[in-house]
Parts: C-alpha cells; structure tokens; sequence
C-alpha cells in the first residue's frame, strides 16, 4: 500500500479553495493539515482494484491539481442574460471560444446546457447517486472496486485533476456501470467525465450531467457510444467522412497504412485523449451544444492539418498510428484551438440525420460480420488479403488502395471476381450475366499500352432495365472512376467536391418535364464514336410535395447531365456524362474511350481511344444478401448531402430477410421484421408500433404502394419461406 498526502487545491487567486490560509502558511507542499488530522488518499499498486476514501468537500474546482493546469482561467464579470440566448446565438459564442473567459461562466453554462438535454423519463440524478455511492462505497469506511468492464482496454486520461479528482473520477465510473448496465463499450465516457469534474461542484452533480447525456433521447443526436457496434460504427462514418472531406490524408494514411479502419478507429481519443486540456475543453464547449457531429468536424480538421505538417517520405516506415498521436499531443506547435476549430466550421457536412442514417448503413454492415452489441473490442483486419488476392490487371497493394476507396460498409467485405474477359472471354452479355445481382461493384481496365483505369459503381447492373429505353442512366453519387497506372488518382462526382454549384430549389418553384432524348451511343471497331452527341437524361419531374424523409434536401442542378452515373445497353456501357463519356466500352469489350465529362469533372483516364487488353470486375463476397441495398429514387433530384450521392433509402437488405428493412411512403417511418413481429418505427421519435401474428419468424415484408396495407410471411413448419 502506497499513502500519498493529497495537498488541497490551490485556487485561482493562490488560497486553498474554501480554507483561508494563516499569513505564512506553506500552501502546496506535500501535506495540507484541517485540523489535527491529514488528508490523504490510499492507492494500491494493482490497476484493476483501488480504494475510495468517500469524504468529500464542496467547492467547484475542488478536484483540480492547479499546478498542472497550463493556464489559470480569468474570473472575468458574467453577462446576466447570457443563459437566455437562442441556442444559435451559444453555438456561435462557443465556438469563438467566449466561454474560456471566465471558469465560473463555463461551469455555469455546462450545467445549464446539460439540464436543457433531453433524455429518458427515468434517468438517475444526483439524489440517486449519493444513495448509490454510500451503499457501495460506505460513507466514512474504505472499500476495494474494480473499474466498469465497458472500460476494459480503455485509457483514463485525468486532465489536470489531483489524486482526488481521479478518485472522484472513478467512483463515478463504477456508478455508471452499476446503474447504466446496458453499456458495453465506451472509451470516451473516462475523458467526458474527468473535464465535467473541472466544473462541478461535486461528485453528484457530475454524475448527474453526465447521466443526462447517457440517457439522451434527442433524435439523431448521438452524445455517447455506449457499445463496441455502436463505437465502430462511427469510426466507419469517419472513414467515410475522412475518405470524401481529406482524400489527400486518407491516400496517405492507406498507402503507408496496413489496416486504414485501425488507424480511424482512433479517432476518438486524438480529441479526448491526446489533444492537451486547452485544446480539449474547447472541442467540449461545442460539443454539449452540437452534439457528436462536431466531434467529425474537428478530427477532419485535426486529419487536415496532419497532412500538412508531414509529407510521405517521412512517413516510410513509420507506425502512422502512433505517429497521429504524436502529432495530436502537440498540436499547439502546428495550430492554435481558434484556428483548428474555424478550420473545422468550414467543412460541410452532412445533416445530424443523414450521419445518422450512414452510421445505420455501417452498423448493419458490422453486424453481418457477426458485430454484437454485448461483444467486447476485437480487432479489424482489411477485408483484402494481400498474400491471398490475385488479379491479372493490379496489385495486391493497388487494389488495397482502391478498396480504401470504397464505403466503409462495403469495403468490410473481401473482393470477390465476378466477371474476367480472360476467363470469360469479350462478351457484353456474359458480362450483365456474370454481374447482375450483386452491388456495388469494382470495373478494372488494362490498355494494350499498360495503362490501368476503372470506376467503382455503386448499382446493379440489372437496374438498366428498369430504366426507360430513352433515358439510360442510374446509379448514385457514390459512384466514382479512378486510375491506377501511370498514377494513382481518383475522380468523384463533381457535387461532392464542388458542393456550391447545387442550389437549392425553392417550394414554390415546379419543373416543367423535358423532352425525351434519344441514346445516340455507338462505337466502330477502331474504338472511335460514331456521334459526337452522348446519352443524356430527361429533367426530373418534381413532386409538389417535398419528402420529409430524412431532411432530404432538393436541388437545382446547373446541367441536366451533371448525375449522369452509369449506362448499360445492348450496344455498350457508359461510366460518366455530359460534355463527354468518362469511359465508354464497346459491345465487344474490346475498344474504348474516355475523356472529360460534367459528372466527374475528370481528365481522360488514359489514353482517350484505347484497345482492351484485360478487363476485370469486381464485387464483394456476401454482397447478394449481406450489404446494404442503396437505391436513388428516379425522380428525386439530387441533393448535395449525404443523399446527393447514397441516394434515398429505398429498401435495405437483411440478411435473413431480402429487402428485410422498409422505408414506409410517407417517409416518416421504417418497416422491419424481428423474429415473429414486424415493427414499425418513427424515424424522428424514434415510437415503436409492433404486428403481431405470426407464430414463427417473419421471412419476407411488403407495403402496399399507398402505405395502407403491410403484407408479411413467416417460415413454415417445414422450413419453407
């Protein structure tokens, strides 16, 4: 046993808080006396056990070692209608960093956001806590506990606080896990409580705030992942964030990364463990007001600013890693707070339920990997296996770059070759048999003159015949085309990076239908196109009444062919249009061409008329039945959010149960069978509303056009569908 004299803390203006000081006294030296008798704190060695001495004093501030504290806040005069603001007007005054000018201001406005938060009718508060505490810890005896096991393999970062913070710390951890027993996984509640306790008064209010964001209910807006599916989840979201926002860090993390989903599966603690307190209490200050959407903004910038301090020959060799790390604990050498957070206010992101949606789409994906909400951190290895993968035209590491490339939910699952003109030979419609029913899938190319190219496309091929013989082109904004050799560079839709040539579309403002063009596409054998003119689409024909579903946001675009995506005829196919065809193949496979065209904004890939010497596609293993089937509506028009390149969730897969996840009509509600019964969930208040029925497990679901009538099957006692 080790007995450690615990000073009292020292305040702002140099006294122990709460005590005043006898002219002389030695303020901060190994032991402070109260009286007769020392406080102090017993620590055992082991990491796992440690004993609590439950006595308490009063005072905010109390639990701070101020001699830690890189810089002492100002006690400057506090505003009497500053909590009386609109919350638009605390965003912005948050984010200017006006909550640093004074400690008692912060401490007052933590509270009072925090009280504001919606949560569950039944949440523990801070009566409840001392009730909890005193059974478990007793209240004057000392008593050994383990830490939460939702905390197994988690860091404690301690932020400054003094041997009697970091006890308060984890008392207050074990309370959790004692009255929250449904969290399995949480590796930034530690942080979140240790700066709550800068500013608390005591353990119980504490508690009783970080309780609130717990138990929030708020739609959409996500504080705290409580399990290791909902935790991977959002590292996936920020590696598909990472890829779309910082496509120059994420070329180099997944060129001098093995695996780039552990690298981002860090990317939590670069905020609320490695950055230092003054950066970290300011990412918090907008945090409790913005919720977790936030947290993406400032590790993208955070991602941003990595990439320009390093270059990829300093990296050779190096563990990225840790070198992110590195890079995150001295921040203060390569950017200030102010600067780093206004960096980060200028990334346009997605709407809170758009994030929330493609976390949905990601933890579908983790969960047929056999992900569970009870399971403990595991880890991820990338879905390519590079002693295992063989292709004719690339890489075994070229293609781990492309599969970086890929959505997160996707790239999950290992490539799997569908279609090879090698061994399939140069047909078009053996290529459609090879490749319908599986989405997305990978198009690699080999020139005769060594150059490789492709696109990645996100829809079934088979979509081409939903679509009417005048109008060719589907698919979503996930689609993009890329090369390989001589360099390796990808092309997005132009939407994505250049996001301000979308406008958006007045309510009162209809479309008036265009006139049906005609597919003028043809090729002769020496590759050469025999029309200049290319595919083009019919205008969208807007409803009159906007979908409320998910915030989709309606826009006018500036070219009718700036979403022209993927086409498919007996003729040929088309990746990319508008002003031009990104690639275009012939029905023989055999000749192409590519050059610059509106909806990628791409150079020619390679050569603009080249000859076939290989040509690859690839899907991804399990696709049929495990991924998430994303579908945009023909008459929606795109967006520039989220929607603008997933498209409307029209039906997700589930892996028992094809097209298993509805959405309903009214875009206000989701279908889904679990076991016997068929639920029926608000997207926004997220109300249940349960079928029941059956007496064996649904296999297939169905709404009736007009959303009148649901239609739902179960096995049979045979086994049937």
């Amino acid at each position: 046993m080790l007995q450690v004299g615990l000073s009292l803390p020292r305040s702002p203006g140099g006294a122990a808080s709460g005590f005043p000081t006898a002219e002389g006294d030695d303020v901060g030296t190994g032991q402070e006396m109260l009286g007769s008798s020392p406080v102090t704190v017993v620590i055992t060695s082991e990491a796992d056990t440690w004993d609590i001495d439950a006595s308490a004093c009063l005072g905010c501030g109390k639990f701070v070692d101020w001699d830690k504290m890189p810089e002492l806040e100002q006690q400057a005069n506090i505003p009497q209608d500053i909590l009386s603001k609109p919350p638009k007007e605390l965003k912005k005054l948050a984010r200017e960093g006006y909550w640093a000018a004074s400690r008692a201001l912060r401490a007052q406005v933590y509270h009072h956001l925090l009280q504001q938060v919606s949560c569950r009718l039944v949440t523990p508060d801070a009566l409840v806590y001392r009730d909890v505490a005193s059974r478990l810890f007793g209240k004057l005896s000392v008593s050994s506990h383990p830490l939460p096991e939702f905390l197994e393999g988690c860091s404690l970062p301690t932020y400054c606080l003094s041997l009697e913070g970091v006890t308060a710390l984890k008392k207050i951890l074990i309370c959790i896990g004692h009255l929250f027993p449904d969290i399995t996984y949480s590796p930034i509640l530690p942080s979140l409580v240790a700066l709550l306790l800068h500013y608390s008064e005591d353990e119980a209010q504490c508690f009783e705030n970080i309780a609130r964001l717990i138990a929030s209910n708020a739609p959409h807006t996500s504080y705290i992942d409580q399990s290791f599916l909902a935790h991977q989840a959002s590292c996936m979201t920020f590696g598909d964030l990472a890829n779309k926002h910082c496509p120059a860090a994420h070329k180099l993390i997944a060129s001098t990364s093995e695996n780039v989903f552990e690298v981002y599966s860090e990317w939590l603690s670069w905020l609320f463990q490695d950055l230092p307190f003054s950066y970290a209490i300011r990412v918090f200050d907008v945090y409790l007001l913005e919720g977790q959407k936030v947290l993406y903004r400032i590790a993208l910038a955070l991602l941003k600013q990595y990439r320009l301090s390093v270059s990829s020959p300093e990296l050779e060799g190096t563990d990225i890693k840790a070198d992110l790390q590195a890079f995150a604990q001295n921040i203060a050498a390569h950017v200030t707070v102010d600067k780093l957070l206004e960096r980060a206010f200028g990334i346009r992101l997605f709407s809170r339920k758009e994030i929330w949606l493609l976390q949905m789409a990601n933890r579908k994906a983790l969960m047929e990997r056999g992900i569970t909400m009870v399971q403990g951190r595991q880890s991820f290895h990338l879905a390519v296996d590079m002693q295992n993968f063989s292709s004719s035209i690339v890489t075994a590491q070229e293609m781990r770059i492309i599969w970086s490339w890929i959505p997160e939910r996707f790239s999950l699952f290992p490539p799997l070759l569908l279609f090879s003109t090698s061994q399939d030979g140069c047909s078009l419609q053996r290529f459609y048999t090879c490749c319908e029913g599986y989405e997305p899938t990978v198009l690699l190319i080999k020139t005769t003159e060594g150059e490789v190219c492709g696109a990645f496309l996100s829809s079934d091929w088979s979509e081409r015949k939903k679509s009417s013989a005048t109008s060719g082109f589907f698919g979503t904004g996930e689609c993009f085309v890329f090369t390989v050799r001589p360099e390796t560079e990808r092309y997005e839709w132009v939407f994505i990076k250049k996001p301000e040539l979308a406008k958006a579309v007045p309510r009162s403002r209809q479309r008036s239908p265009s006139p049906s063009p005609v597919s003028l596409l043809g090729s002769s054998p020496d590759g050469h196109s025999t029309s200049s003119n290319r595919l083009t689409v019919p205008t969208p024909q807007r409803r009159g009444r906007l979908s409320p579903f998910l915030a989709i946001r309606h826009f006018l675009l500036p070219s009718k062919t700036a979403s022209m995506f993927m086409s498919g005829s007996w003729e040929g196919i088309i990746i990319g249009g508008g002003g031009g065809q990104a690639l275009s193949l012939d029905a023989n496979l055999l000749w192409g061409h590519t050059e610059r065209c509106e909806t990628f904004d791409n150079p020619p890939l390679c050569q603009e008329n080249f000859k076939v010497q290989l040509l690859e596609v690839w899907g991804f293993q399990n696709a049929q039945s495990d991924v998430v089937e994303v579908r945009r509506k023909g008459n929606d028009v795109p967006g520039a959010g989220l929607w603008a390149f997933l498209g409307t969730f029209e039906v997700l897969s589930h892996r028992h149960v094809p097209c298993g996840l509805i959405c309903h009509p009214d875009r206000e509600h989701i279908l889904y069978p679990l076991g016997c019964t068929v639920v029926i969930q608000h997207l926004d208040t997220k109300k249940q509303s349960f079928l029941h029925g059956h007496t064996d497990n649904v296999s297939c679901v169905a709404v009736s056009r007009d959303g009148m009538y649901v239609a739902s099957g179960q096995v049979t006692c045979i086994g049937f569908k």
